[in-house]
């Protein structure tokens, strides 16, 4: 299985302590070695980074540790190949384009004879479920809405369309369209919101402390989503089974 990392914020925030106890997991301190990506958001703008090598032992993954990207967006996926062979076109997330918006998609579960129907405009490039449900998502979503929705509409359609893809088996994903970022559990996820008055963290993965107080100004907000808590000392708290949570500006507003 896999694990999501995602970020929503209320200000562009470093994603640096996050991501480098996250990468651990991808072959240090965990078996998740078959590849790894995270994308940012800019705006409408989108910066994507795959590899097919495990993030533990990427030069990618060295490199944005190194050189911190800012953003209110962000999702990251370290993979274990269960359903679709190790290459660079099965890692996450996925991105697609819709309404003139950059869609991200990452996915942790097994979705065993998935094989649903897709039209002309969005089809998989690899060969993993994952890839598959999500470009059905977008093509039901497209089919459901002449044009870009609310934030909440897009929660309500979500809601109809996951329980036509879980009888297949696990489904957590993570999905933003750089104004919002959806979370769905169907077996573990886990999220927090770090904002004012601020609080030290320790990562589990490795031996880092940040003391969040002394980094940010009190306008500042993040939620962090995460399938296994990331830290010792923060006060995670688990998604139930078949929730779908909505952030914006790192609120869980739905």
């Amino acid at each position: 299985m896999c694990q999501l990392l995602g970020l929503n914020c209320a200000t562009p925030t470093d994603a640096t302590f996050s991501f480098t106890g996250f990468r651990e997991r991808g072959g240090h301190t965990d078996h998740h070695a078959d590849g790894w990506g995270i994308a940012f958001f800019e705006g409408k703008g989108l910066r994507l980074f795959l590899d097919h090598q495990s993030a533990a032992e990427s030069p990618m993954a060295q490199f944005l540790q190194a050189y911190p990207l800012k953003s209110r967006n962000i999702i990251a996926h370290v993979r274990k190949a269960t359903i679709g062979e190790v290459a660079l076109e099965n890692a996450h997330p996925f991105v697609r384009e819709l309404w003139g918006r950059q869609w991200v998609f990452a996915h942790n579960g097994d979705l065993k004879d998935y094989e649903p129907h897709l039209h002309a405009h969005f089809r998989p490039v690899g060969t993993t479920d994952s890839e598959r449900a999500f470009c059905w998502l977008m093509q039901e979503l497209h089919k459901s809405h002449a044009a870009l929705p609310s934030v909440h509409e897009l929660g309500h359609t979500l809601r109809e369309l996951i329980p036509q893809v879980t009888p297949y088996g696990s489904f957590n994903f993570l999905l933003s369209n750089g104004e919002a970022l959806w979370a769905h559990c169907s077996t573990h996820l886990h999220w927090l919101v770090r904002q004012h008055p601020f609080q030290q963290a320790t990562l589990k993965d490795c031996d880092w402390t940040v003391d969040f107080a002394s980094v940010n100004q009190p306008g500042d907000r993040a939620a962090v989503i995460v399938t296994t808590p990331l830290t010792s000392d923060e006060a995670w708290t688990a998604f139930a089974p078949g929730e779908l949570k909505v952030f914006v500006d790192g609120v869980a507003i739905e």
